[in-house]
């Protein structure tokens, strides 16, 4: 597979096309690309090494998210990162592609943070490798993490090495009522008084506070904030990782909003809040777009359209300043010097957006 892959990628560098590259397509709605030849990923799949006791797992691109979760689970560990699926087919390639975190992102580290090295391949045709398989390895430039984001503008990312962390040995959540504004504060007030916090959310008047961790550990947090107890917490996150919960449905725009954790919420417009207060989700038209990009600057973070309206993609953002603009099409030429894969905006994806 790598070397058709490898033979179709030279072709179209030789003619002078373009090639999308595309597992299941699940989160195609991010950066949609329109051309004329694909690259299907899904047929490179299977678990290519995976030694629990290392805390690493290496996978091929085209593998299920939920075969490599459950394949983990069975061991007893985890994607720390918590990756948003949006499809039940959606593959590994896809989730380092988008660079997209779940809840737990804020509390144990972007998708990033958890690759430890990857291969692909590039525009020129040549099978490339970052990183390694061990968490400390200092050879180098990290390529492998620059790949994390690129929403396959650099290349097809054929395989990938993540670093494995151990399922939490107890886990519950905890309801509050409150507003907006003291919700912000409480969140984070509390995970600086060091409570075994590991997703927070508010929404429709309601904060939820995910405790996980050792067993003592969770059981003092929630004797010591009480709350009410949200029964079967792990669906509920599911569907709010997945978008499935009923904020998300609307015919208005979505925008994504990226911000300091201790910004004022917008009054306004309907809004939910997660990672401590740092990830915010806004419900507008499109006559607000201006000003939701406006109050997250000045809030020093970055906002982008997420789903619905006439801009029906992330891409729809807040642009990068001239220099990073310069950087990323200097690394866009090192990777694909004849311009076989589509560029992208220098704002798709959560990984250019705000070093997510």
């Amino acid at each position: 597979m790598i070397e058709t892959w490898q033979q179709q990628i030279k072709a179209a560098a030789a003619k002078g096309e373009k090639l999308a590259i595309k597992g299941s397509g699940s989160k195609s709605f991010l950066a949609p690309v329109r051309v004329g030849l694909t690259l299907d990923t899904r047929s490179h799949a299977g678990i290519v090494e995976y030694d629990p006791k290392e805390l690493v797992i290496v996978v091929k691109c085209g593998t299920r998210v939920a075969d490599v979760e459950k394949a983990m689970a069975d061991a007893g560990q985890m994607l720390a990162f918590e990756p948003p699926h949006f499809g039940d087919d959606s593959t590994i390639g896809g989730t380092v592609a988008a660079g997209i975190s779940g809840p737990r992102r804020a509390y144990a580290g972007a998708v990033r943070d958890f690759v430890l090295g990857a291969k692909v391949i590039d525009g020129k045709g040549d099978h490339l490798s970052f990183g390694g398989k061990v968490m400390k390895n200092v050879a180098g430039f990290d390529v492998s993490r620059l790949l994390v984001g690129s929403f396959g503008s650099l290349g097809v990312i054929t395989e990938v090495a993540f670093k494995c962390l151990p399922l939490p040995k107890a886990q519950a959540t905890r309801v509050f009522e409150m507003d907006a504004a003291t919700a912000i504060e409480a969140m984070n007030r509390w995970y600086a008084e060091a409570d075994p916090i590991t997703a927070t959310t508010w929404v429709d008047g309601k904060l939820h506070v995910r405790f996980a961790g050792a067993e003592p550990a969770v059981n003092t947090a929630v004797q010591k904030r009480g709350g009410e107890a949200l029964v079967n917490d792990v669906d509920w996150w599911r569907d709010w990782r997945e978008q499935r919960h009923a904020f998300f449905a609307s015919a208005k725009e979505l925008h994504r909003v990226s911000c300091k954790s201790t910004a004022p919420a917008t009054d306004d417009m309907r809004t939910a809040i997660e990672w401590g207060g740092a990830l915010r989700w806004v419900h507008a038209d499109e006559a607000s777009a201006a000003k939701i990009r406006y109050q997250a600057s000045r809030a020093g973070g970055y906002a982008s359209v997420w789903r619905g309206g006439a801009s029906t993609h992330a891409s729809a953002a807040q642009s990068l300043s001239d220099p990073l603009k310069d950087i990323h099409a200097k690394i866009k030429a090192s990777f694909d010097p004849y311009n076989v894969f589509p560029s992208l905006s220098s704002s798709a994806g959560e990984g250019a957006r705000q070093g997510g």
